[in-house]
């Protein structure tokens, strides 16, 4: 058995160029699931909320599906089921632009979008019924209401829950290197198979992974305070 080493895996050029690309892709997933995610959140939430029946079972029938199947189904159905069934010039772009990556922000923002709208849903919520009666005594209509009154309360009182879920969102990158993105986690298996310090590579990958989740808790926290509602504990 091999002494445990570290400098051995971060002072070698081509491991830290790995473990540095491996990164970078990490947060590049994270960062465009997360934008996918919020926009489809508001999107589900303002369509659930319309008095059409209808609309709402449909939502309520997406977020079902995405926190009932395990997302890495979900990024299976996505790379080897959906991808095979666009069209061939569609295709062959996402091929020539890093389809793996691209259909990972898909899969992983789409499900998350499931979780951020029941965050939000909670959020709305908790917010008094008199704060809908004002909105639409301004002269709002839904959509004023939700936009300029409704949302941003509901997200304010949503923070902490979506700051949970962004970092759960973060930690499910790693299932990307399922369908060969070349991102952390993949880096560090990479670096394992090369040197075989397995003990080094995933003590590397455990620290990264904790600081990345403590720096999106922290950033959640200060927007917690920092936004926090007037008048609320």
């Amino acid at each position: 058995m091999k002494d445990f080493n570290l400098l051995a895996i971060l002072l070698k050029p081509e491991f830290g160029a790995m473990l540095l690309h491996g990164l970078l892709e990490t947060l590049k997933i994270a960062a465009g699931s997360w934008l996918l995610a919020m926009a489809m959140a508001i999107v589900l939430l303002v369509v659930r909320l319309t008095p059409n029946r209808l609309a709402g079972r449909v939502v309520a029938g997406y977020v079902s599906y995405h926190r009932n199947v395990p997302t890495l189904v979900q990024l299976m159905l996505w790379y080897f089921g959906i991808f095979s069934l666009l069209p061939d010039a569609l295709q062959g772009w996402l091929s020539v632009h890093n389809a793996e990556t691209l259909l990972s922000i898909v899969a992983l923002g789409l499900c998350q979008g499931a979780y951020f709208s029941e965050d939000m849903r909670s959020g709305l919520r908790s917010i008094p019924p008199g704060q809908a009666e004002a909105a639409r005594a301004l002269g709002h209509g839904y959509i004023g209401s939700m936009r300029h009154v409704m949302l941003p309360q509901a997200i304010r009182n949503a923070v902490p829950a979506l700051v949970n879920h962004s970092v759960s969102l973060f930690k499910n990158s790693s299932l990307a290197m399922a369908i060969g993105v070349a991102e952390l986690t993949h880096a560090v298996k990479e670096i394992e198979s090369q040197s075989f310090r397995t003990f080094e590579a995933y003590s590397v990958a455990t620290v990264l992974y904790l600081v990345c989740s403590l720096l999106i808790m922290a950033a959640g926290g200060w927007l917690s305070r920092r936004y926090r509602i007037v008048g609320a504990r």
